[in-house]
């Protein structure tokens, strides 16, 4: 769609030209940018001059920029000990974009447009990232990507602010995932989509598409049913829109959710009888 109102159109090269006036927004791949009317827009402020790297390592992180588009993601070879990575294709093809979209949407955007269906989303908060946050006034926060997504297009973001990056744990790309998801047609937007990790860290499961925002829940060991059926009925706030209704909803991740846990039950089992 073209943006009418927009009038300018800035290139920074370093941070201190990033600074957002009145009416511009920051843009990375535009995928939803350009999807719809933006009446308010005045102007556009192009990350990806900045020119920072898709990933970058260290000992114990993986760190990918907000820019770092998911085909780019999903080139990335990843360590052989990584057995998380599956779950990045997984996600990315939860968004039901072809390879065209996949060159231009970035990790970035999709976490920042704030949709409960928001495959990136689900892919950092399973693999418990934290969002590296560039303030308005030139200060940097990390906020947990579980805690970025407060609502529906609702994000713990100021005035200004832009998503620098996302860190990875190595901890957690060494994990095992799971991953679930349903949709009310063939090509539908995600009703529900339900990813979980394990290891000996624990077990996390994390529903989105259902919900407004992320909903995580943490458990030691891999729970037993009855305990997170007991997890999983302390939480109504299941999210209704033409994709799908509360009830529904809730009773496709809550068999989901089991099916994930009797999936990392069957796997600490295996695991620890082989260590016996």
């Amino acid at each position: 769609m073209d943006l009418v109102t927009v009038r300018t159109v800035r290139m920074p090269s370093h941070r201190a030209d990033l600074s957002l006036a009145a009416g511009e927004r920051p843009l990375a791949g535009g995928t939803w940018l350009f999807s719809e009317e933006q009446p308010d827009l005045t102007g556009l402020v192009d990350l990806t001059t900045l020119g920072w790297p898709d990933v970058e390592y260290s000992d114990d992180t993986l760190t990918i920029a907000a820019t770092c588009t998911i085909a780019s993601l999903l080139r990335l070879a990843p360590d052989p000990g990584w057995r998380a990575w599956p779950l990045v294709d997984r996600c990315a093809n939860a968004l039901l974009a072809s390879f065209k979209v996949w060159n231009s949407a970035t990790v970035g955007g999709n976490v920042a447009v704030g949709l409960p269906a928001g495959a990136m989303t689900a892919l950092l908060v399973t693999l418990d990232a934290t969002a590296v946050v560039w303030t308005a006034d030139g200060g940097e926060r990390r906020v947990p990507v579980s805690e970025l997504v407060l609502g529906v297009r609702t994000l713990d973001l100021g005035d200004g602010d832009v998503i620098r990056a996302f860190e990875v744990p190595r901890r957690a790309l060494t994990a095992t995932t799971g991953y679930r998801r349903v949709s009310l047609s063939p090509h539908g937007r995600s009703g529900a989509l339900v990813t979980a990790r394990w290891s000996t860290d624990g077990f996390v499961l994390v529903v989105t598409a259902a919900t407004p925002r992320p909903l995580v829940l943490r458990f030691g060991t891999v729970p037993s049913a009855e305990t997170l059926d007991a997890a999983l009925a302390g939480y109504d706030d299941w999210y209704d829109d033409p994709h799908g209704s509360p009830d529904w909803r809730r009773a496709v991740s809550t068999r989901f959710a089991h099916e994930l846990r009797d999936e990392a039950a069957i796997d600490t089992d295996s695991v620890a009888g082989g260590a016996a």
